[in-house]
């Protein structure tokens, strides 16, 4: 091959490594990888589509546990799994919590699952209030998340439970404005 050649070869070559670069950049503003995600532990199910919400008791910010399914008995749920660290998780906290004024006594009950330590929680939600229950839990391979659904450990993660309490759908990566109302119709 002539040194032209070569060097067109080259060229092409880095061309297409900065496009996959941007690529995989757009990704990440869609959804951010959990530093701990791993593949899923035997013995954990994640859950799917018509299948009960699992069984999952953490602690809220005053250390108090929290039975999920107990929040609103007989509500759907809006489970938002999120992070501090986690840059699309907290573009689309503004719009979780415009849907969750919106919904009243009787409507949808969102939740926020911070994947956090409670003092970056707490600092977050000095600076963007909610007034919906946030719980807490560790990233790792069987947290929460999992057992929601979310195998690919990539953040926001939400999950929409009926009323009877089974999963009717999930969903990875943040909501745009404007989207919660539909996508959260049974």
């Amino acid at each position: 091959m002539n040194p032209a050649s070569l060097r067109l070869l080259l060229v092409a070559l880095a061309a297409g490594g900065l496009g996959l670069l941007a690529a995989g950049g757009w990704q990440d503003r869609q959804a951010s990888r959990d530093p701990a995600a791993a593949a899923v532990p035997a013995g954990v199910h994640p859950a799917r589509p018509g299948d009960a919400l699992p069984a999952i008791r953490l602690p809220d910010l005053d250390g108090n546990v929290v039975d999920l399914a107990a929040i609103a008995p007989g509500r759907p749920l809006l489970v938002n799994v999120w992070a501090s660290w986690c840059g699309p998780c907290v573009e689309e906290m503004p719009e979780l919590q415009r849907y969750a004024r919106a919904q009243g006594a009787g409507g949808v009950q969102v939740v926020g699952l911070a994947l956090d330590t409670p003092e970056n929680v707490r600092a977050f939600l000095a600076r963007v209030a909610v007034d919906y229950p946030i719980l807490l839990d560790q990233p790792g391979p069987a947290d929460a998340s999992v057992h929601l659904g979310n195998t690919r450990g990539l953040l926001p993660y939400s999950v929409l439970v009926d009323g009877r309490g089974r999963v009717v759908r999930q969903k990875l990566g943040p909501f745009e404005a404007g989207e919660i109302e539909g996508w959260a119709r049974d």
